[in-house]
């Protein structure tokens, strides 16, 4: 879970991307928000419950400085699915951030505002098709209440519904994952972009953390292809070559494991004729329970 979730902040933790993402969602494309403008911040806060003490962690927040000084501060969770609760946590880490303003050490500086962007990445349906976006739909309030407890909304981006206008606004590598999204959804399949791609392992690392598909992640490190990746069909190329090689690997295993299950016993028999190595012959035959020579 840890190394999931360091690898699904990887991307937007560059400045680039994290301002990007502002200037579009938020600013609608221009561009208010520069890259070192943004300063990184302690995404992890603790809180005392009856079990003891826990955590609350943000995915990946930054403030947004002017003239050095606090104006905002910013995050964003990437849901690769819609929680039923995700109001309570986002208002916990609003919340948190605002407690830290009251400390001693901050109290004589600017006050800011924070502001939480929820990225949901799933293509089947939106956020609103499965989650609610307010307290009031999580939680039932007491009409005699409802004057007393604030209607906290949470910001949700459905990535996959994001319009070609919208997407054609990103000016950093977010543009490649918001158009494969897109794309998904649209033709439930992927066929590749040919745009250069600047942070490509943070890229296929986050693919492979929203799809639940590690194949994006070997693509990153598949030997057998030529030269490296510029864009997202030399991934595709390299995924369509490490499936014709495990079609091959898993035909291979099976004639191996006929000849073996027949009566074979020579292993550099089988090894030539099924194209397996001889060691995974053995491996093989030991755990069907045959004895090789």
């Amino acid at each position: 879970m840890a190394e999931k979730g360091i690898s699904e902040k990887m991307l937007m933790s560059y400045s680039d991307v994290f301002a990007d993402i502002i200037n579009v969602l938020i600013f609608k494309g221009k561009q208010v928000v520069k890259p070192e403008d943004l300063e990184d911040m302690n995404t992890w806060e603790g809180y005392k419950a009856i079990e003891g003490l826990h955590y609350m962690e943000r995915d990946i927040a930054k403030w947004w400085r002017k003239s050095g000084i606090r104006i905002a501060c910013v995050g964003f969770e990437n849901m690769s699915s819609a929680d039923a609760r995700m109001v309570f946590r986002v208002y916990g880490y609003d919340g948190a951030e605002y407690r830290i303003q009251c400390t001693e050490e901050n109290r004589k500086k600017p006050a800011y505002p924070v502001v939480t962007l929820v990225l949901h990445f799933c293509t089947d349906k939106r956020w609103k098709e499965k989650a609610p976006t307010s307290l009031y739909e999580t939680v039932d309030v007491p009409d005699e209440l409802k004057k007393f407890v604030p209607n906290v909304k949470i910001n949700v981006f459905d990535i996959a519904w994001l319009t070609p206008k919208q997407v054609g606004m990103f000016k950093s590598d977010f543009r490649i994952v918001a158009d494969y999204f897109v794309q998904v959804r649209k033709t439930g399949k992927y066929n590749g972009n040919l745009e250069d791609i600047k942070h490509v392992y943070e890229v296929l690392e986050l693919l492979s953390v929203m799809e639940n598909d590690d194949r994006y992640k070997k693509a990153y490190y598949y030997k057998n292809a030529e030269g490296g990746i510029h864009n997202m069909c030399d991934v595709i190329d390299r995924l369509e070559k490490m499936a014709v090689e495990k079609r091959e690997e898993e035909r291979n295993v099976e004639v191996a494991t006929d000849l073996l299950k027949a009566g074979q016993n020579d292993a550099s028999f089988v090894s030539k004729i099924s194209k397996l190595s001889e060691e995974a012959v053995r491996k093989l035959a030991k755990t069907i329970g045959v004895a090789v020579l």
